[in-house]
């Protein structure tokens, strides 16, 4: 491979495995803020205990998702230094606004509600749960607005080579952002609640402290799938608008080759790459017009024409994704998703009026379930930021010309080795610190007066 396999490998590496984490604190941080606004209203023991043992789980991911995050903001300088030249001016912008604000307020506030415990009144110490939780929501829009400036740029002028900023306010409301962000915390939310309800089962499965987390699984089960339904519903406004800002990805996906009037949903194909076509295609009938023009008689554009009509615009050369990758993970997003809504529905009716599951095999899928979300929100990403190729910034930069012009195989390959080995070594101690912290279960706390707020020791 060539500094740019390597530098792409090694950025795709490092993004997919922070986002790991990412989703996981989004989520958490708004249940751990529910938690705790119940335990305020209520004064149930119940609702305390959840707050501080589900917010201990949120501090050690917390802290995961920060360590990796800075290794992505070194790589633009090392390995796309032309990238991090062209569009600095414009992608800096939404970044600076999250580090400077967002993640000002879910770090500070976060840290004031870690120590704030017995040293703030108990209604100022359910305001910073929930500053950081609103802050953590907000640097992921921050972020979001970035990324889709790379799907769909405006708000700019080409000044000199460079990508100049004209317009933040377009670059934090553009379309792509503003369907992208709803998908991605909907995402986040059944993320959350399927780790809920995983370690929820857990407990129930053993009839340990049934009080506690029995309803903590209800929770989550209604949570996943309202979660899941809005991924779905946002997903559907996402393939619309995909269609139409990025068509060769949409073909992609679905492996259509040729503009084509009623085209089907595909399940299951095999292409011919090389010569633009596939041998085996199983579909649903106009599910994929539907899909993406709201028509069952709508035109999809094919990925052979679209490839004719990007050589006119941009000039020659190969504007075909990697056909497989795009097709299949495009698919497996989707069943990801679908298998942890149609888990979510499934466990609230075998836990209805109080109920819980007699046999095991619910809290077993329950605590399998965990990883579906996490499977689903990584093929997601795959599919997106593959699907663009090869473009890095659709139609103003294609990745080849973004790879900085001094790096050398042996040195990429060489950050590449050791961030691998460093992420596995830190997703070793994530593991273990989560499942150490879990076994302990939700602990009681110390008697205390009405009013004042139980210490909390991390």
């Amino acid at each position: 491979m060539d500094v740019l396999d390597l530098s792409r490998w090694q950025f795709g590496i490092t993004t997919v495995y922070h986002f790991l984490f990412v989703p996981l604190t989004i989520g958490l941080s708004v249940l751990v803020a529910g938690w705790q606004t119940a335990w305020y209203r209520t004064r149930k023991p119940e609702y305390l205990r959840l707050t501080k043992f589900f917010g201990r789980l949120f501090l050690i991911n917390f802290a995961m998702g920060v360590v990796t995050g800075i290794v992505q903001e070194f790589q633009f300088g090392m390995n796309w230094s032309e990238y991090s030249r062209f569009v600095g001016d414009v992608f800096g912008a939404p970044l600076a606004m999250e580090g400077l604000l967002a993640f000002f307020l879910e770090s500070t506030f976060l840290g004031l509600w870690v120590f704030g415990w017995d040293k703030l009144p108990p209604k100022v110490h359910l305001a910073t749960i929930w500053i950081a939780a609103i802050g953590t929501n907000l640097s992921a829009y921050f972020i979001l607005a970035a990324n889709s400036w790379m799907q769909h740029p405006v708000g700019y002028t080409i000044n000199n080579g460079r990508a100049e900023l004209t317009d933040i306010w377009a670059v934090l409301t553009s379309s792509t952002t503003l369907v992208t962000f709803p998908h991605v915390i909907f995402g986040a939310f059944l993320t959350a609640a399927a780790f809920v309800l995983g370690v929820g089962a857990w407990f129930l499965m053993r009839r340990r402290q049934v009080p506690i987390f029995r309803p903590a699984v209800r929770a989550a089960l209604a949570v996943a799938l309202v979660s899941a339904a809005g991924v779905a519903m946002t997903g559907h406004w996402q393939a619309q608008l995909m269609t139409e800002q990025q068509p060769m990805k949409m073909a992609a996906a679905e492996a259509l080759w040729d503009d084509e009037k009623a085209a089907g949903f595909s399940l299951f194909a095999v292409g011919d790459v090389d010569n633009g076509r596939n041998h085996v295609n199983i579909q649903i009938p106009y599910g994929l017009s539907i899909l993406a023009t709201n028509s069952p008689d709508g035109e999809v554009e094919g990925i052979n024409d679209i490839q004719r009509r990007y050589e006119a615009l941009y000039g020659p050369g190969d504007y075909v994704p990697m056909v497989g990758v795009a097709y299949w993970s495009f698919r497996l997003m989707i069943g990801f998703g679908m298998l942890a809504g149609g888990l979510a529905l499934a466990g609230l009716w075998l836990t209805r009026r109080g109920r819980l599951p007699a046999g095991r095999w619910f809290y077993r899928l329950a605590m399998l379930g965990v990883a579906l979300p996490f499977l689903a929100n990584t093929m997601g990403w795959i599919f997106t930021e593959m699907g663009r190729q090869p473009w890095t910034v659709f139609g103003l930069m294609r990745t080849a010309a973004a790879v900085s012009p001094g790096a050398d195989v042996t040195s990429v390959a060489i950050t590449l080795a050791g961030f691998t080995l460093v992420y596995a070594v830190l997703a070793v101690i994530e593991v273990r610190l989560l499942l150490k912290f879990i076994r302990l279960g939700a602990q009681e706390e110390p008697r205390s007066e009405p009013e004042a707020a139980p210490a909390l020791s991390y």
